[in-house]
């Protein structure tokens, strides 16, 4: 690998920590998750009368792109084709495409024109997995539809899995050359034997980095969100990816190489428990907690890809809706401690986390106060200025009579006082920001 080149192009992406997933397709409209044809085992006539029906006459591109912005993400990834092989884009490969149903258009030329337009960097999300394609296995197959069903047991003599790749490496080709700059391309995913060279993955990546020499590559041609890769090694494939894709999971520690240093990773999490629109979910993440993962991602060195499922109509739920705009409103006060910012030389405290850029230390406070915040090993002198970040107030460092015992200890009171309880100024997550001397 070309560390040089690596490092250049994934400067971005970890200056801008925070994206945008977005999981929509033909599973929208039963609403019961994007994987419910390989869990309710459906056939692909079954699954028809969702093509058929398939008209989001509620798909607001420019409405997706605005609250992405306002809740302070720097780039979006879109599911151009997920596991059930319906394409959001003209694929001129198949008929199975957004172009064929009443929606009559190219939605993700819509996408990527209206993100573009505020801004945001633009990823593809495309499904190696196929299961709408007859030379993609069938029967016996870990997680098709038919995996089980004795009518597709001969089905194997008929498919012809390098005509599939032939299929699956030109609708990749055609995302590659059609949409202008492709910032992310999010492969997903492999399984048990269907992983590395069983995509033919090293003529697949040396296609795209022809085409898109700045793309970012996700991890999963040779892992899924269960694994890392050979991006951990000291001699990673050509097809490791650029960075590690962890699903539903922030990693305790984050992620370090077999030499102990880190490595770009990204937590994707959904909003409730499902990627795709589910009417029966409700189990979302309020605000502060989205904040709060956002923040544990950057101080372990992560990113944070955050989904939204919209639903038939291409409307994104009102819950989430919510959601995000009371976390852009955190970012629009607080951003400076998420951009550009990574692990600190402070390590997790008991009252919350600490995010470091080259210039300063954040504090992310999370915890209401008995007397004021410790810091081990640090000195007043080490920082020329200690503020709140929200406000840009200064916070004065007074001695006390309260803290002469721990010399080892630098005390950053939250009120006027240097004793006392303090509620926090933003119950939500608290930032202090510290300018190094």
């Amino acid at each position: 690998m070309d560390w040089n080149a690596y490092r250049k192009r994934l400067a971005w992406y970890q200056h801008d920590r925070f994206g945008m997933f977005i999981h929509w397709g033909l599973y929208a409209i039963p609403a019961r998750g994007e994987w419910v044809r390989s869990i309710e085992k459906m056939a692909v006539e079954d699954y028809q009368k969702y093509f058929d029906a398939f008209d989001p006459t509620g798909y607001d591109p420019k409405e997706w792109a605005k609250l992405a912005k306002h809740a302070g993400m720097k780039y979006a990834v879109l599911t151009a084709k997920h596991h059930d092989g319906f394409c959001l884009f003209d694929s001129k490969l198949t008929d199975y495409k957004s172009t064929n149903t009443k929606a009559g258009r190219d939605l993700v030329r819509e996408y990527v024109d209206a993100f573009r337009a505020e801004g945001i960097k633009v990823g593809l999300y495309y499904s190696i997995i196929d299961w709408h394609h007859p030379d993609y296995p069938h029967y016996g197959d870990n997680i098709h539809p038919m995996r089980d069903n004795e009518a597709f047991k001969d089905h194997a003599v008929q498919e012809n899995f390098d005509r599939y790749l032939d299929y699956m490496h030109g609708q990749v080709r055609e995302i590659c050359t059609n949409y202008g700059q492709i910032d992310i391309l999010w492969f997903d995913f492999s399984y048990g034997q269907m992983s590395g060279e069983k995509w033919r993955a090293t003529e697949l990546v040396r296609m795209v980095r022809s085409l898109q020499p700045n793309v970012l590559i996700d991890n999963r041609l040779e892992a899924s969100g269960e694994g890392f890769g050979s991006l951990l090694t000291d001699n990673p494939t050509e097809y490791s990816g650029d960075f590690v894709s962890p699903e539903q999971i922030i990693p305790p520690e984050g992620i370090v190489s077999q030499k102990g240093e880190p490595v770009a990773w990204e937590a994707c999490i959904t909003l409730n428990n499902n990627w795709g629109y589910n009417v029966h979910d409700h189990n979302w993440k309020n605000a502060k907690t989205v904040v709060r993962k956002l923040v544990e991602c950057v101080s372990k060195g992560g990113n944070l890809l955050l989904n939204v499922g919209p639903d038939a109509k291409g409307r994104i739920p009102k819950e989430s809706v919510k959601i995000l705009t009371e976390v852009g409103d955190w970012m629009q006060r607080n951003s400076a401690s998420i951009y550009g910012c990574g692990i600190s030389s402070i390590p997790r405290q008991p009252w919350g986390c600490v995010t470091e850029s080259e210039t300063d230390i954040f504090l992310h406070v999370y915890e209401d106060t008995v007397g004021p915040i410790p810091l081990k090993g640090l000195k007043k002198e080490n920082f020329k200025l200690i503020q709140f970040e929200s406000d840009g107030a200064e916070i004065q460092l007074k001695p006390s009579w309260t803290t002469g015992n721990y010399p080892e200890y630098m005390y950053i009171p939250m009120g006027a006082d240097t004793f006392g309880s303090y509620a926090l100024p933003d119950e939500m997550n608290t930032v202090i920001r510290m300018v190094k001397a």
